[in-house]
């Protein structure tokens, strides 16, 4: 682990996605969840069905893959695009390093911006009855990992990374990935979802997908979507340096 993982690379990482613009858009949504969480449980008190419909419907659906796109895209594609990335690159550091060094980063904050909330907000719908907030914490988490894969892709791949998964987050994870059947199996939210519904108890959360496809489903995007941006990484280098 401790040579792919590089201590200044990491603080660089977290630097530029904690500075005072981009936090304030990862504080956003948290912020929004917990005060609508707040509201909910003032007006109907709680209600296992109301706080699966708030965690899944908000928190799974849109928080967790927009803050995955804030977080997976700022972890590398600002570099590229204002070509900071060179100095970085000349440093005595393998690219495989560095691609892992942001993912990480990239997942603590995805996982701190979304798994956190989302416990918390179950916790003030329901108070974890039928361990509804533990379901989707745990599938926060998961997809937070797979998500920040992808759109550190994105990054590497793009110049238009926020765009691409803007539509990608919006579109196929909160719309196709909710209403059309086909699409659900090839969803990141509905592979988090079976880890969701393996935690709940009392059937309240469900998913398209069997636990073990969705572990294998996350496990190949994952370790892909990271290859891929290594090697986008290392050809950036040889285009670089020839």
């Amino acid at each position: 682990m401790s040579s792919l993982y590089h201590p200044t690379v990491a603080r660089l990482t977290y630097r530029a996605l904690l500075g005072r613009r981009r936090a304030l858009m990862l504080a956003a949504l948290p912020v929004l969840l917990i005060a609508i969480s707040v509201a909910v449980r003032a007006m109907t008190g709680a209600d296992d069905s109301t706080a699966d419909g708030i965690l899944g419907g908000f928190a799974l659906a849109t928080m967790v893959p927009l803050i995955g796109v804030i977080a997976g895209t700022g972890a590398i594609s600002p570099e590229i695009d204002d070509g900071s990335v060179v100095y970085l690159l000349a440093k005595p550091v393998k690219r495989p390093t560095i691609i892992f060094t942001k993912l990480l980063v990239a997942i603590a904050v995805t996982v701190a911006f979304s798994a956190v909330p989302t416990f918390l907000s179950g916790l003030i719908l329901n108070g974890d009855s039928q361990r509804i907030a533990t379901a989707y914490t745990a599938a926060a988490a998961v997809a937070s990992v797979a998500y920040s894969a992808i759109f550190l892709l994105l990054g590497t791949v793009t110049r238009h990374a926020v765009v691409a998964g803007l539509v990608y987050a919006l579109v196929w994870e909160s719309v196709f990935g909710n209403l059309v059947a086909g699409a659900r199996t090839l969803s990141v939210q509905q592979w988090s979802l079976s880890v969701a519904q393996r935690i709940a108890d009392g059937g309240v959360v469900t998913s398209d997908v069997g636990l073990p496809a969705a572990v294998v489903l996350l496990t190949v995007v994952t370790c892909a979507a990271t290859w891929y941006a290594g090697r986008k990484l290392r050809s950036l280098t040889l285009a670089g340096e020839e």
